[in-house]
């Protein structure tokens, strides 16, 4: 059976775009994996799969998975490809649009040059919204790593949860060693995505993400939206930020109560068929 996708990226983060609207397929976690695999597949940090909604004044439903076949509930770089793709893809002449996700709406909106601006929801912090295992919600909270290293982290759902820890220097941060403990900490009973942010001044800061399913991307969207409100609730940073990823810098803007805004570039990098037999079985 061969599908028609699309290959993009957002600042690196890239994806295997799928319309399931005018065609149909059914992938299993073992050819999602097989697809992601760089050297046997096509590769990619996630899949994104656009389908119709099943809710009502909404334009589409969008599903994500992960390069290890898990479904996730958001993604920041994810919805800014999908606003591109189903407009290229002339599934709707909307430059804005309501996108059902597995979080909630999310609202993007097609800029110039392949930009888009996305109205990202209210962030939540509360222990069992993230969900996070804790006695009482705190503004911060010391966490012990099964190698016995204490972090201080800030925890913050942005459709995904999210752990948020400063560190003095990003390039210096061990991500590769405290990533992969803090993502299946006990305390997280869905896991987390780790964030480490390094603030340069009120304006900008600069983060590293290690994602749940995927390891360390270029770029994470949900993780620049939580570490940019992160900062903000403890006053080191303006409501209007630039947060630098390792492929490129996206907009964060937030005040208290209100919602975020996250706007940034995306990247069609090609198109295809692919024989969906050769990954299944």
């Amino acid at each position: 059976m061969l599908l028609e996708f699309t290959k993009m990226h957002g600042l690196g983060n890239d994806f295997l775009v799928l319309d399931l609207i005018s065609q149909r397929a059914f992938l299993d976690t073992m050819t999602i994996q097989r697809l992601a695999d760089r050297h046997f597949g096509i590769g990619f940090d996630q899949l994104l799969i656009v389908e119709p909604p099943d809710m009502p004044n909404v334009d589409f439903k969008y599903r994500i998975f992960n390069a290890d076949g898990s479904e996730v509930e958001q993604c920041g770089n994810g919805v800014r490809c999908f606003a591109r793709f189903v407009h290229e893809r002339k599934l709707t002449s909307k430059t804005k649009m309501k996108v059902q996700t597995k979080a909630g709406i999310v609202e993007p909106e097609l800029g110039q040059n392949g930009w888009v601006r996305v109205n990202m929801g209210y962030p939540k912090f509360l222990p069992q919204e993230i969900p996070f295992l804790a006695e009482e919600p705190e503004n911060l909270y010391d966490i012990r790593l099964p190698d016995g290293e204490q972090l201080t982290i800030d925890v913050v759902n942005m459709g995904n949860p999210h752990a948020v820890t400063i560190v003095p220097d990003v390039i210096q941060a061990d991500v590769a060693r405290l990533g992969p403990q803090l993502e299946s900490h006990e305390r997280f009973p869905a896991r987390v995505n780790a964030g480490f942010m390094q603030i340069i001044d009120e304006k900008h800061a600069r983060l590293r993400v290690f994602e749940r399913g995927v390891g360390e991307t270029l770029a994470c969207g949900t993780g620049a939206c939580a570490a940019a409100v992160s900062g903000m609730r403890r006053g080191l940073l303006a409501n209007s930020v630039e947060i630098e990823l390792a492929g490129g810098k996206l907009q964060i803007e937030w005040r208290e109560g209100d919602v975020v805004w996250m706007t940034g570039p995306t990247a069609n990098v090609y198109e295809g068929r692919l024989d969906l037999s050769y990954f299944q079985g």
